[in-house]
């Protein structure tokens, strides 16, 4: 990315999609039983319904502002586009992240299925997820800007990486 204003972008929509997609699923408890008969995996935190959702409506200015800024910054050449390999898995890990914590701290009769199935199918997911994130954005920031696969740009901390 070539500006801050775009890095700004970035790590703004990154941080509000677990926020926004957390207080907008709302509590996943069993309907019919009072709280206090319920099983948790993980306890939740003690916000209210109201609170959570306002929260969640409130954290999506943030994440639409950056997610116009960065299409916006990407169509006039502000950010590299190919930060979107980048970007992307990082706000789909968010939006698991919010999403599960919901499924992992939701009120059940007995044993919550969904947790267990969250945490040995998702977080493998997520975690080859921010890999490759982490994996694309040192490539892309270790690379010459305009340097498309020549060996030109094969530079580490400013030294040429030989054919490594």
């Amino acid at each position: 990315m070539k500006t801050r204003g775009m890095l700004t972008a970035g790590i703004t929509l990154v941080l509000a999609v677990p926020v926004a997609a957390w207080g907008l699923m709302g509590r996943q408890d069993y309907d019919g039983l009072p709280a206090s008969e319920l099983d948790y995996a993980y306890q939740p935190w003690d916000i209210g319904d109201a609170v959570a959702a306002g929260l969640g409506g409130l954290a999506l200015v943030p994440a639409g502002i950056a997610a116009a800024v960065l299409v916006r910054g990407a169509r006039r050449g502000a950010m590299d586009r190919r930060w979107w390999g980048v970007l992307g898995p990082l706000v789909v890990v968010g939006l698991m992240a919010g999403v599960g914590w919901r499924i992992l701290t939701a009120g059940v009769v007995g044993a919550n299925i969904g947790a267990g199935l969250l945490l040995i199918f998702g977080t493998p997911v997520a975690g080859g997820l921010v890999l490759w994130a982490l994996g694309r954005g040192v490539w892309l920031a270790t690379r010459r800007h305009g340097d498309e696969g020549g060996t030109g740009g094969r530079r580490l901390g400013g030294l040429a990486s030989g054919g490594v």
